[in-house]
């Protein structure tokens, strides 16, 4: 069924298994349309069972995204998390490139939020101010190892609510590393210059975008649009009524009315708005945090750290009822 990377001769970590096309076909019955469960840019996921029993998903990669392919399987190979989708294994064979991973049963943050035709999902258990908070900071706490326990570090360039997925246990993970680029080691600050500016419209860096330097603090501005998916309830490019239905960005939607101090006139109505005092005071602290968190600049913008402990300090907030988030001033030290 499967044999282990053997180490000296290949470019990928020895802990990937290798499969046949013929295995992951069989697998997936023959890639049916029943079994497909995803598509991007790079490619389609299917839901596979393996003759061993795990339920794993096959991404199918296209045949022009090879650097896409090698990129992930490089770093997966080597990043064992938490809060990052688990590589099982890979299968190159011809013109075939297929990834496997662990299955993740809840699917992607954004088809909880925004998917129209499933209702499970939009009602789901995620409609808590806690749980959505809890799944924001798992995914911060992934990508925080990313920017700062790699070595060398790496930055992902594609975080949106579609590559953070859920497992069995609710447990929120980072997914797609085809766009991810390493950094150096000595510098966990540093700026590159990659061919030209990657990433999703609505979650990409405008600096980045802009001036086509890359820094860990374009990872911040796209996990900052996903915080403000969790408050609002809205695509981070959404259909606006009230400009006539035009185009509008979360950012300009969310941004304004935080500043204002009117969060309630934005909060997703699915899960209501904040009424207890230490729920309230969670709710405005991640509101705080992804408002600096999409700073045109990311000099303003919070560390991925800084993030973290924002985070945490508010999922505390529900089970302490002394108010833990007012116990002390909320600041960012900008770098």
């Amino acid at each position: 069924m499967r044999r282990q990377r053997s180490g000296t001769s290949s470019k990928h970590a020895d802990r990937a298994e290798e499969f046949l096309f013929t295995d992951l076909a069989a697998a997936t019955n023959n890639f049916s349309l029943e079994n497909k469960i995803g598509a991007g840019s790079f490619g389609v996921v299917y839901k596979g069972k393996l003759p061993d029993g795990r339920e794993v998903a096959i991404k199918q990669k296209f045949q022009e995204k090879e650097s896409a392919f090698d990129s992930e399987l490089a770093f997966l190979s080597r990043l064992h998390h938490k809060h990052l989708v688990r590589l099982v294994g890979y299968c190159e064979e011809r013109d075939e490139r297929l990834l496997v991973y662990e299955y993740m049963k809840n699917g992607a943050l954004f088809d909880h939020l925004h998917d129209n035709n499933n209702e499970e999902k939009r009602s789901s258990i995620i409609n808590s101010w806690k749980m959505r908070i809890k799944i924001a900071l798992d995914a911060a706490r992934g990508i925080e190892y990313l920017h700062n326990y790699a070595v060398p570090p790496i930055i992902h360039r594609d975080i949106k609510s579609s590559n953070i997925l859920i497992d069995a246990n609710w447990i929120a993970r980072v997914s797609d590393f085809g766009l991810s680029l390493m950094g150096p080691e000595s510098n966990r600050n540093y700026s590159s210059r990659p061919m030209k500016a990657a990433g999703t419209v609505g979650y990409i860096d405008p600096e980045y975008y802009g001036l086509n330097v890359l820094t860990a603090k374009s990872d911040v501005y796209g996990l900052g649009v996903v915080l403000l998916e969790l408050l609002t309830g809205k695509r981070a490019i959404f259909k606006s009524e009230e400009n006539g239905g035009a185009p509008m960005s979360v950012v300009d939607y969310g941004v304004p009315a935080i500043m204002a101090g009117e969060l309630n006139k934005i909060l997703d109505k699915r899960v209501g708005t904040a009424e207890a005092s230490e729920e309230v005071e969670a709710v405005e602290l991640v509101a705080y945090t992804a408002m600096h968190c999409v700073h045109l600049e990311g000099r303003d913008r919070p560390t991925i750290s800084d993030i973290v402990s924002n985070l945490e300090r508010a999922l505390a907030a529900f089970d302490d009822s002394h108010g833990s988030i007012s116990s002390g001033p909320i600041s960012f030290v900008s770098d």
